[in-house]
Formats: C-alpha cells, sequence, structure tokens
C-alpha cells in the first residue's frame, strides 16, 4: 500500500468521523440514535471530556477489550478515568509515543493520529491506527474528545511482507523477443512468481498466457498489442491462476528495444508479485464501503464541499431528498436552484464567510425537494484545515426544520397575548393562607379542577380570581396546553370580538392580514375571561355559540371554527342584577355559572395577614438584597385592624414600600400609609357615615348618585363609586340597595 493509499483512507476516515461529531453537536436528542449507529460501524470509536477522560467505548471495543456487560464505558457512563489509567492495555513499546501524542492534542486542543498495539480480552496483540479529533461549540469551548480506532494489523502485516518482498527483491526480470514472442531471458524471480520450473525452460507463449485469469486475459492482450504498435512503454496490472488454483496479482512494466533504424525487436522489462498490495487496497476500499453504508443510514442530510465550495460527497438521505444521484450532485457548481431564490444569495454569503474565515457558521434555507417543493432547513457549515492551517474541506450536517418554522408564526401570535398576561412572578404566584374562607375556596378548587366544567369567580378587586383560574388550570388533565388569559374591561369594546376570535384579512380597516384570536390559541388549553360583565350584547351572543356549540366564526369570515377549550370566567360585580335589568344574557350567565367560587376579601381572612406578610416580605426582601429578621407587633396589629379595601393588593403594596424603607431588619408600617386618602374621598366617607346614621336619606342618596354619576355607574373597581368614597364595594352596593338607586342609568352619562 502507497502513502497515496494510506492518506486517502486517512482523509476518509476524517471526513466520517467530522460529520458525525457535527451532526452529534447540532442535534443533542439524536445522540442516543447515533450512539446506536456507532456501535455497528466497522472500527473502534471512544468518547473522552475535554481533560481526557475515557468515558465511553462502543460496543465493538468494549467485546474487544473484554469489558463486562455492565461496565460504565459502555452505556457513557464513565467518570474519572484518566487515559493513563488505560496505558497498560497498550504494548509496552508503544507507551511512550502514545502518550506523547495524546498529550501534544490535550495541550493544543488539536486532532492528533497515533498507531498502536492493544491487548484484547484473551491477551493478544492487534495493531490500531487512533484518531481523536476535538469537538467544540460555536463558541470555540471544548466540549469532548471523539475517536475512531481502525484495525489495521493486516495493513501492519502487509506492510511487513512488502518491505521483505522489497529485501528479497520480489521482482523477476525478462526480455521476450516480439517476432517470435519467445523469452530471450527469464530471471529466477519470475519463474517462482509465475509458477513455472526454471529447469524446464522458458514457457512457450501459449502456456504463459494460459496463467494470466480469464477476466484478465483481453486487457493483457490489448495493453500488449497497442505498446507494439506503438513502440512505446507498457504496465499493466493483472491476475494469474497458479497450478494448484491459487490467484497472484502481478504488476508488469515493458520497456521496447529498437534498432538503429527504428524497428521493434524486443521488450525488456520486470514483474512484481503484487498480491498483498492489492489485498490491502481491497480491504481498505471495503471499510471504506462500510463508513458510506453507516453515513447514509444516518437519519440527518449530510455532505463535504471541498475549500473551493465545489461538491465532493454527500449521504443518502441528501440525495433522496434532492431527487438526484450523487454525479449528478457533484457537477453542480455553487449554489444551485435547489435553494430558494429568497435565500441563495444569503446562503452564498454565509458559505463564503466560513471558507473566508474558517468560523462555523448556521444557515437556515429553504431547500428544494425532488418532488419541486421547498422545506426549511437547518445546517451547519464546519470547515476543516490541515496540519498547515489551509481549509480543505468544508462539512455540512443538516435536519429538517420545517414543521418548526411553520410552528412560529403561531407562536409569535401567541407571544401577543402572553405578554399581556399577568406576571407570573407577582403576587399570585401561589395561595397563601390557611384560615376557613380559603380553605373552602381550595376545596372547590380540587373539585372542581379535574372537570371540564365551566366556572364562574367572583369577588372584589385585589382577591386573587386570575390566581384560582390559574389553580384549575394546574390541576386539570389541560395543565401542559395555553392559559390564556383575557381582560374584558381593558380591550376596546368594539375590538373584543376580533381579540376573542380573531379576523380575517380586510375584515375592517387596519386589518392587514388574517389574525387568530384568544380562543384558537388557547385550544386545547383555557381561557381565562377577567371582568366579563363588560362584554357588549353581540360579544355576549357569540361566547354563548362557544359555550353551547364549541365552535365560532372570525370577524370578516364565513367558515365555522371548532375548538376545545375550557372557559373560567371572573367578575366582581353582581351579573344577578345585570341580568334583572337585561344588561346580561339570562341563558349566557347560567351557562357561566355551573361551578360558582367566591374568592372573600382580605377581611374576612385576617387569620392570614402574616402569612402573607412573611410571605411577601421574603419575596421583596430577597430582590432587595436584605434580610427581615422580625415583625413589629404593633405594625401586625394594624395591619390586622384594618378594613383593606383594596385586598391582597393594597397589602402586597404595603408591604413591598416596607421592604423599601427597612434598615434594621424590622418590618414595620405608618399608620398613615393605610389612612392616607384623597381629601374629597374622606369628605364624601365621612359624610357617608354621618348619613347612615343621622342625614336624611335624600341626601346620602345625593352623595351615592354623585359618586355613581362620576364613575359612570361603576361600583368596585380603582375608578368606581366605592373607591371615590373610601368605602367597601359590598357596603355601598348594600345602601344602593336600600336606596333603590338604578345605578344603570349613569352608565352612558358624561363624567362630573
Amino acid at each position: 500500500m502507497n502513502g497515496n493509499e494510506m492518506s486517502d483512507g486517512h482523509e476518509f476516515m476524517q471526513s466520517a468521523l467530522h460529520m458525525l461529531l457535527r451532526a452529534t453537536q447540532q442535534h443533542p436528542d439524536l445522540a442516543a440514535q447515533l450512539q446506536a449507529t456507532l456501535n455497528v460501524i466497522p472500527a473502534f470509536t471512544w468518547y473522552a471530556s475535554p481533560s481526557g477522560a475515557l468515558t465511553f467505548v462502543n460496543k465493538q471495543t468494549a467485546d474487544y477489550l473484554g469489558l463486562p456487560n455492565d461496565d460504565p464505558l459502555r452505556f457513557g457512563l464513565a467518570a474519572g478515568a484518566t487515559w493513563d489509567s488505560h496505558i497498560p492495555l497498550l504494548h509496552p513499546e508503544d507507551h511512550h509515543e502514545t502518550r506523547r501524542v495524546w498529550s501534544t492534542c490535550l495541550r493544543n486542543g488539536s486532532a492528533g493520529e497515533v498507531s498502536f498495539r492493544v491487548r484484547n480480552a484473551q491477551g493478544g496483540y492487534r495493531w490500531f491506527l487512533s484518531r481523536a479529533e476535538p469537538l467544540r461549540a460555536s463558541d470555540g469551548t471544548l466540549l469532548y474528545w471523539v475517536g475512531v480506532n481502525l484495525d489495521i494489523e493486516e495493513l501492519k502485516q502487509a506492510e511487513f511482507y512488502l518491505a521483505e518482498a522489497q529485501r528479497l527483491t520480489h521482482t523477476g526480470s525478462w526480455v521476450w523477443n516480439v517476432v517470435d514472442r519467445t523469452a530471450a531471458h527469464l530471471s529466477e524471480e519470475w519463474y517462482r512468481i509465475y509458477g513455472f520450473n526454471p529447469a524446464e525452460g522458458p514457457p512457450a507463449w501459449e502456456r504463459r498466457l494460459e496463467r494470466v485469469h480469464p477476466q484478465d486475459r483481453l486487457k493483457w492482450r490489448d495493453t500488449l498489442e497497442r505498446a507494439i504498435q506503438e513502440k512505446a512503454d507498457y504496465n499493466v496490472d493483472f491476475r494469474i491462476v497458479l497450478p494448484d488454483g491459487k490467484v497472484k496479482w502481478v504488476h508488469t512494466e515493458g520497456h521496447p528495444v529498437l534498432t538503429s533504424s527504428g524497428d521493434l525487436v524486443q521488450f525488456l522489462g520486470s514483474s512484481t508479485d503484487i498480491t498483498e498490495r492489492k489485498e490491502t487496497e481491497q480491504k481498505l476500499k471495503d471499510q471504506e464501503m462500510e463508513l458510506r453504508q453507516m453515513l447514509d443510514l444516518t437519519p440527518q442530510y449530510l455532505g463535504v464541499l471541498g475549500a473551493d465550495g465545489s461538491p465532493i460527497y454527500a449521504n443518502r438521505a441528501s440525495l433522496d431528498y434532492l431527487g438526484m444521484g450523487l454525479e449528478e450532485w457533484r457537477q453542480r457548481r455553487g449554489i444551485g436552484d435547489e435553494v430558494h431564490p429568497d435565500d441563495a444569495e444569503r446562503v452564498k454569503t454565509e458559505l463564503e464567510r466560513a471558507l473566508s474565515t474558517g468560523s462555523t457558521v448556521e444557515i437556515e434555507e429553504r431547500v428544494r425537494k425532488g418532488d419541486g417543493s421547498f422545506r426549511w432547513i437547518l445546517s451547519r457549515c464546519s470547515p476543516v484545515r490541515d496540519e498547515n492551517g489551509q481549509i480543505t474541506r468544508l462539512y455540512l450536517a443538516s435536519a429538517d426544520i420545517d414543521d418548526r418554522k411553520r410552528a412560529e408564526e403561531r407562536l409569535q401570535q401567541e407571544n401577543a397575548a402572553l405578554r399581556e398576561e399577568i406576571d407570573k412572578a407577582s403576587m399570585f404566584e401561589e395561595i397563601v393562607g390557611t384560615s376557613p374562607a380559603l380553605k373552602a375556596v381550595l376545596s372547590h378548587i380540587s373539585k372542581v379542577a379535574p372537570s371540564d366544567s365551566t366556572v364562574l369567580i367572583t369577588g372584589e378587586t385585589g382577591t386573587g380570581k386570575e390566581l384560582v383560574a390559574r389553580a384549575i388550570h394546574r390541576r386539570s388533565a389541560r395543565s401542559s396546553r395555553p392559559f390564556v388569559s383575557v381582560n374584558c374591561a381593558a380591550i376596546p369594546r368594539d375590538l373584543m370580538a376580533s381579540e376573542l376570535f380573531g379576523h380575517e384579512r380586510g375584515a375592517f380597516t387596519g386589518a392587514i392580514q388574517q389574525r387568530l384570536g384568544r380562543f384558537e390559541l388557547a385550544d386545547g388549553g383555557t381561557i381565562f375571561l377577567d371582568e366579563v360583565g363588560e362584554l357588549l350584547p353581540d360579544t355576549q351572543a357569540a361566547l354563548l355559540r362557544v359555550l353551547q356549540e364549541r365552535e365560532f366564526e372570525r370577524v370578516g369570515g364565513t367558515q365555522p371554527i371548532h375548538v376545545n377549550v375550557r372557559i373560567i370566567a371572573a367578575t366582581n360585580r353582581a351579573l344577578e342584577e345585570a341580568v334583572a335589568i337585561r344588561t346580561f344574557r339570562s341563558d349566557l350567565f347560567y351557562r357561566l355559572n355551573v361551578f360558582p367560587i367566591e374568592v372573600p376579601p382580605l377581611r374576612e381572612r385576617k387569620e392570614d395577614i402574616l402569612m402573607l406578610v412573611e410571605y411577601f416580605g421574603h419575596r421583596y426582601a430577597t430582590r432587595a438584597g436584605k434580610h427581615l429578621q422580625s415583625i413589629d407587633r404593633r405594625t401586625l396589629e394594624l395591619l390586622r385592624s384594618y378594613e383593606w379595601p383594596g385586598n391582597i393588593r393594597e397589602l402586597q403594596n404595603v408591604i413591598e414600600r416596607s421592604v423599601i424603607l427597612s434598615s434594621d431588619g424590622v418590618f414595620s408600617v405608618d399608620e398613615s400609609w393605610l389612612s392616607a386618602r384623597p381629601p374629597m374621598q374622606v369628605h364624601r366617607e365621612k359624610a357617608l357615615a354621618t348619613f347612615e346614621v343621622e342625614a336624611e336619606p335624600s341626601s346620602e342618596r345625593e352623595i351615592i348618585e354623585e359618586a355613581l354619576a362620576a364613575s359612570r355607574g361603576r361600583v368596585s373597581g380603582p375608578s368606581g363609586a366605592a373607591a371615590r368614597l373610601g368605602v367597601p364595594p359590598s357596603t355601598l352596593d348594600h345602601r344602593i340597595k336600600a336606596l333603590r338607586i338604578n345605578k344603570i342609568k349613569f352608565k352612558f352619562l358624561k363624567s362630573l
């Protein structure tokens, strides 16, 4: 085997190794598949940590070494074992050179190659050619080493025999006459090679021809006749069949002998036994074929480009995708028409950058299949340099990402909804408390969560209605699907239908493209409709259809869309009153009110205040880099005596303020924080309290109607009449009912 053939074998081994390394680096989820593939490679492979600790050997290696079936090295679980601990497996004469090469690899972070003998389970030794390659992340960080050991025992034997053949001059010389084709001279070595008896004299032409293998006779004769006709040198490889049936490969070179007049009279030359070389070449070809088959079975698109970008190799998966053969693909130059026109220039630029800078690049591109359709492909392009630092190859490892790209549009639209949801790190991260009132709510959550029943959550502002909705979702069978929250009071009423059900392109001014609604985004999961009492009648009718038929139509659309969504609604309004005055559909109310849950206000669960203070205090202290050591007793009494009109949200704000101002690790609250209200609210609260006891009902009515007019009939909420008067919404609702005030009539009045 000559140097060029050895180099070709090494180059293909490097090509296969690099493509497998890049495939593993880009798609770690295929590691198990690739490991299974490595276990059938006709070579011995291994992995090592960046420090050189051997952590995995494939099945062929483990079986060769005689490792137990449960040995950690078989499963990539070995840890802590350095390469030196495995040196005893090598032949003593190979220790020094192996350690030198491996140390250089570890020191420089570069690939290395060395030959050594390894002891097998029976105690014998075989020669291996080992090559180790570093696998790096995109930022250059060394991840681990991957090595391939090729069994070169036969090659070493062949090298020995070839050396012996050269030493013993296993080449026979000869001279034969052209006219009668008789031998003028035959050396003893020639007789030995062809299996003739020197004592019998030179064999006749026909006998020599009979020794040539039947399948090679025509080639041998044509080569000879052409040399005679052209009076030129010739050389040819052919097989001969000895009398015992043994087949040999022979290389023959002939040189013409001419007279002074230019007539050809003789050929003189030599014949060499090249059987060992041919057998070694065939063995390497077989190994190369097995490696190519292994790469063809790899569930990725693999390819190799030359330093000039010319196609060299593509595995079967790539060629099947493109619908062409390897030779047809090789004939293409540069970026072919298989790349989408919109991506071609960008792909060309990225490939040129990889080849010019030697850096690894990742390219997302649309590539045409054999049937003419385009799919999105992610390609990782990794240049490889030779020992002189010159780029020799560009390895490509590609995967189909079409499904991912198609899902991105949906995810982008979902993100628009998710950005509007309440931050999960806010007060609604956990339900905190052990009061009887809260335990009743938790009991209801546990019972209704496993079902698909519609839930209506009621309670004052700031009590944590969305937290209850999320808890129901997390405990349901839909927990792995989306939870989409919609604040019906925060969205303009004329856009509510589009927000909930989506719209078609051109459905209204500004609808420049189709948009998915919140119900489609929540398909398979849960949708939470907060402040559901704010929906307009036409939107209420569409929502009723979803509850009854599980379908709806986009704004501007004509096709029904079916969804599988659980609906949880919430309100701080008295929907029964809205139904009574016909501002809320009774049929929708009964559909929503399948399982009602009322969240108690904080004033009805004051035994939870200490636990809430500890919970929120720890959160804000951690965020501010502080540590709360104790809670002021007077502060705790103050918090428990306060009515908390803003409920948990107000308590959360007070705690955050206290943590910010705290400097001694003691949690304390100033009483002024709890009573600070705008003067008008204090005046009206006192006036209302006075009128409840002393004033005439007509004066109390005027104060309440003034607040309702200013809030346009809204009782609860930050801008509601209750907040303006500084009284709990439930107290104001009670007085409105007692005075028989119609708050709906204020809904369409301009604010005072």
